[in-house]
């Protein structure tokens, strides 16, 4: 909505601009127009010209030159000569009407040089101390005859201009707004329309001249809703389809690891098939950890994962991570440098603490998966700019500049290694990523200094 308040104030602001530019257009235009007339100087001047041309001839007539000839024709004028005193007309062109006098009074002189002679406009010039009248075609002037105004409205003249310049100016604005209200009133709904689309459903009235745009909003919005209610349907099948798959997958598996706990622990096998089992037990563990992750990752993708928010000490749910890690490593293949300062108060948020719990442990046994001989693992907890960082780093094998740029760009659960034959860092990380987004963090992956596997997860404090 504000974007259309904008335009609508820019379209003011180019009415307003425009407004006194059309003005001075138009007067500039209006004295192009009517400059060479001069309010009918061309006229007067004409008659002056002719008055010039007639000479007197030693028989006592008049003659014109065949340039005042010329100008009659330019004209499309008659003449005529009134001789002084005596009212008469002592010369005339060849072409005078008919109906045209050929004696003249003083109060006919002074009205038909004014105004009109028979209907013909009449412009006046001198002959010495005669009077020389061209009569013009009916459509070639028109004379205001009372051409007189009073001072006082000419002295007012400027306050006239600008009260009329203001009126217009007024009557323009309020003109203007009535339109731009209407326009608003119709683009309102539309623009809102939009605006709300890609959040939920909307509806236009299709109404107004913009009833096409409105009943395009509702085609778009019919759409997106449709597309919405498809995807949430693939995604309620997707994630209900790993849940099955988890839930089918962790009894059989249970069994197997029971079994195999039982062969391994019976002292009545040969050592080779015992340690066969010990192998079943550990991998069937680690493909009940995969099942749990990738049921897991599944909820907290769809934000079907509830987060139990409570007030929790990070440092003693990364201790805790770190001691369940160490307790499982019986070979102690993997050992875990713990660095924390003893001021554990500082980092305190509201969180879920079995999330948070299961986002380090994952990081760990990443560590583990990847590094099967073996590697040192570096846990540091520091705060900085009011966040904790989470610091876990080993010193295994690491991940190449492609494979860092791939796990950093790829949003899926897994990233193949090329070949198609192996499945590596991916899973894991994913859900590391969303536990982190769920508590309002993020994640950071990168080389670490010894060569290895870096990731740091940065949560807020309290």
């Amino acid at each position: 909505m504000k974007r259309t308040m904008r335009l609508i104030r820019r379209f003011l602001m180019l009415a307003l601009g425009i407004g006194p530019i059309l003005l001075i257009l138009n007067l500039a235009l209006f004295i192009a127009f009517t400059w060479r007339e001069k309010s009918g100087g061309g006229g007067w001047d004409a008659a002056k010209e002719v008055g010039e041309e007639l000479a007197l001839k030693e028989d006592g007539s008049w003659s014109l030159s065949d340039v005042g000839e010329q100008i009659l024709t330019e004209y499309r004028a008659w003449g005529i000569l009134v001789e002084n005193g005596t009212g008469d007309v002592i010369w005339h062109s060849g072409d005078l009407p008919e109906e045209i006098p050929l004696h003249y009074s003083l109060s006919e002189i002074s009205w038909y040089t004014r105004g009109y002679i028979a209907d013909y406009p009449t412009t006046v010039g001198a002959r010495g101390d005669d009077l020389v009248i061209l009569g013009h075609p009916k459509d070639a002037y028109w004379k205001l005859l009372w051409n007189s105004f009073d001072y006082d409205i000419i002295a007012g003249m400027p306050r006239m201009i600008l009260s009329f310049l203001g009126m217009n100016a007024v009557l323009i604005f309020v003109i203007y707004m009535i339109l731009a209200t209407r326009i608003l009133r119709s683009v309102k709904p539309v623009v809102q329309g939009m605006e709300a689309l890609p959040e939920r459903e909307v509806y236009v009235g299709e109404e107004g001249f913009l009833a096409e745009v409105a009943a395009a909003v509702n085609r778009v919005n019919e759409k997106l809703r449709a597309q919405e209610r498809n995807l949430r349907k693939k995604e309620n099948a997707r994630a209900g389809w790993i849940s099955g798959i988890s839930h089918d997958i962790r009894t059989p598996l249970t069994m197997v690891m029971g079994y195999a706990a039982e062969i391994e622990e019976d002292a009545s096998l040969p050592v080779d098939t015992r340690r066969k089992a010990e192998v079943i037990r550990r991998q069937s563990l680690k493909m009940k950890e995969l099942v749990g992750n990738l049921n897991l990752a599944s909820k907290l993708e769809y934000q079907m994962q509830p987060v139990k928010t409570e007030t929790v000490n990070l440092a003693a749910v990364l201790r805790q991570a770190v001691a369940d890690f160490v307790n499982l490593d019986l070979d102690g293949k993997y050992p875990v440098d713990f660095d924390c300062d003893e001021k554990t108060d500082k980092y305190i948020l509201q969180g879920d603490k079995e999330l948070l719990q299961r986002a380090v442990c994952n990081v760990l046994t990443n560590s583990q998966l990847h590094n099967p001989e073996g590697c040192h693992i570096g846990v540091n907890l520091h705060r900085e700019a009011g966040a904790a960082h989470i610091v876990l780093e080993d010193d295994g094998t690491g991940v190449t500049d492609e494979q860092l740029a791939a796990l950093q760009s790829t949003p899926h659960y897994m990233m193949d290694s090329g070949n198609g034959s192996q499945l590596r860092h991916g899973l894991g990380l994913v859900i590391v990523r969303q536990i982190a987004a769920a508590h309002g963090g993020w994640v950071r992956l990168d080389h670490g200094e010894n060569g290895g596997f870096l990731v740091e997860i940065v949560l807020k404090c309290l």
